[in-house]
């Protein structure tokens, strides 16, 4: 009973993600699809009936024409049916398309509106394997199990109604075979959905531990962890073989149940047919013996009285499988996550009278500014205020907040009270995007796109831009010597990791792209960590060459020697409320 009690929940769940999945041109799409997939089943009617016909007509000695019109008939019934099944297809996948695509769009946008400061920010190898693998697994779904839902709706009564018109027995064996097999499907169904969800957990976990120890390998080389990180690995692929394996045996066992079943059904029905004709069977008819029309109409037609159900077996666990990825699905999208502040477009702000370079050489203002990451833990910062065009370093132990006012600042996270005021306009969604597009943004860690070294150091900006600010940032950094060694100099392909250049040489590549974008605000987060004395103080020379021009630098640093070069400095205590 408690067990019961727990699933129910998920299972409402996900029925009202179902209704949630599919737009109202995607479910006029699938009702196209379904009814013109029945009318194509109910053809197979007519099909038989000019098959029964030709066998009559050949055992009564009937004239050529007779079984001409057969002929035709059949073979006329046959390409309209042909022509029908392509259509339904078309709509249906037309309709999965749709819905796939709209589901992709969800979860970029999502995904591109989570601060990458959030605690909650789902890891990437999760996020890949739902957007690009598991939302696959929807397309048989949607292309299979409505269109067989609604002909097992309509199909298996229009069958049984015409075998209880020619034979009241034909029609019993049907009905006494039939709702057999939607009971064991439920039954087999829900432990499918339990499987299914299982399993695509498993998978998730499985890329997630994949993708981390990809990225800590070094360090699992130098731990000399190689056999405990196989070892755990191994255990995770063995687990998910054994829930992939799970779910197939519940498929096969409900197959096999189906078929028992309907091969069952259509026995008893040739029994009673063979029996009929051959004269041993005097009942079952209302008023004449069987006629062989009528005996090889009803054989005829008896396999697609199960041949629906069939079909919407098959298609039953690929709806458990969908239920379990809309749950997913769910728990994703409406995660609670920080979002950046915004996002808003330049067009919102000019509604709302913020010109477009109302931000400009900002005046930065802090008030009352605190923020809170759970209920025994929040940071309070100083009013602070910084004027245009100078030059102010963070400082404080690990711990007091200092990337986390760098990401405040950025409009990267919400404060939970307080206002960052620029130029009087307080930083919040209606100006988001319009403040960060005047922000270059040095990161702690550096990141690179995939793509070449000029893509990555030109990353935002027009080409124009480009080839007039890129020569004066390589300069400034002093990258003559770097560019040169690389193979293909500014065109070598670099990977997310900035594979090719050292620590020291990516920070400086990082520093060179924020002095090309020429924004009013530079943002940096230890710029100098872990670097060499030399290089430090290029990179501490390139950024107080930046505050001469007019930028406004704000880094935060332990570096005191870069902090003392700075205008001013706003010392932080690590203190949690």
């Amino acid at each position: 009973m408690t067990q019961s009690t727990q699933k129910t929940p998920e299972k409402r769940k996900a029925t009202q993600i179902q209704r949630k999945l599919l737009s109202r041109s995607a479910q006029k799409q699938l009702s196209h699809s379904a009814t013109i997939s029945i009318l194509s089943s109910a053809l197979w009617l007519v099909q038989a009936a000019s098959i029964a016909g030709l066998v009559a007509d050949y055992a009564t000695g009937a004239d050529l024409s007779s079984h001409l019109t057969n002929l035709i008939l059949f073979a006329g019934a046959g390409l309209v049916r042909i022509a029908l099944n392509h259509l339904a297809e078309y709509w249906a996948y037309k309709a999965a398309d749709e819905s796939v695509a709209d589901l992709r769009r969800t979860l970029l946008e999502k995904i591109i509106s989570i601060s990458p400061f959030s605690a909650a920010r789902p890891p990437s190898a999760q996020f890949t394997s739902l957007f690009a693998e598991k939302l696959n697994a929807l397309y048989p779904y949607l292309t299979s199990y409505h269109a067989a839902y609604r002909r097992t709706m309509v199909m298996p009564l229009i069958i049984l109604g015409i075998s209880f018109w020619h034979s009241w027995v034909a029609g019993l064996i049907l009905l006494i075979g039939g709702p057999l097999i939607p009971v064991f499907m439920a039954l087999v169904g829900y432990a499918a959905q339990d499987a299914s969800e299982a399993q695509l957990k498993e998978v998730s976990s499985l890329n997630v531990l994949l993708l981390d120890r990809l990225r800590a390998l070094q360090d699992i080389r130098l731990l000399g962890a190689q056999q405990h990180t196989t070892e755990a690995f191994a255990d995770k692929a063995q687990a998910l073989h054994t829930k992939t394996l799970k779910v197939l045996s519940i498929a096969f066992l409900s197959s096999t149940v189906l078929e028992l079943f309907a091969a069952l059904g259509v026995a008893m029905m040739a029994v009673y047919v063979g029996f009929s004709l051959l004269g041993e069977l005097n009942f079952g008819a209302y008023t004449t013996p069987l006629t062989i029309f009528e005996g090889v109409f009803l054989l005829l037609i008896a396999p697609d009285f199960f041949q629906p159900l069939r079909d919407l077996a098959a298609a039953w666990h690929d709806k458990a499988t969908a239920q379990a990825l809309m749950v997913e699905l769910e728990d994703f999208t409406e995660a609670q996550t920080q979002s950046f502040v915004g996002p808003a477009t330049q067009e919102w702000c000019a509604v709302r009278s913020i010109p477009a370079d109302a931000l400009r050489n900002p005046l930065i203002q802090l008030h009352g500014l605190s923020i809170r990451f759970n209920e025994t833990c929040a940071i309070t910062y100083p009013d602070t205020t910084i004027q245009p065009g100078t030059s102010l370093a963070i400082t404080g132990p690990s711990g007091s907040g200092k990337s986390t006012l760098l990401a405040l600042l950025a409009g990267l996270v919400p404060p939970t009270s307080g206002d960052i005021l620029i130029n009087d306009f307080p930083l919040d969604a209606t100006n988001g995007n319009l403040w960060r597009s005047q922000i270059a943004w040095i990161p702690q860690f550096p990141q690179f796109q995939r793509g070449t070294l000029a893509d990555n150091l030109s990353l935002g900006s027009s080409p124009e831009h480009v080839q007039r600010y890129l020569p004066e940032a390589l300069q400034r950094i002093e990258a003559a010597h770097i560019i040169d060694r690389l193979p293909d100099g500014l065109m070598t392909l670099l990977g997310e990791d900035g594979a090719g250049l050292s620590g020291g040489e990516a920070r400086r590549m990082m520093i060179a792209r924020a002095i090309c974008s020429h924004r009013p605000v530079l943002l940096a987060d230890e710029p100098t960590a872990d670097l060499d004395e030399e290089t430090a103080d290029l990179i501490k020379q390139a950024l107080l060459n930046c505050a001469s021009q007019g930028c406004t630098v704000i880094i935060a640093t332990h570096d005191n020697k870069l902090a003392s070069a700075m205008n001013a400095t706003l010392s932080l205590e690590k203190s949690y409320a």
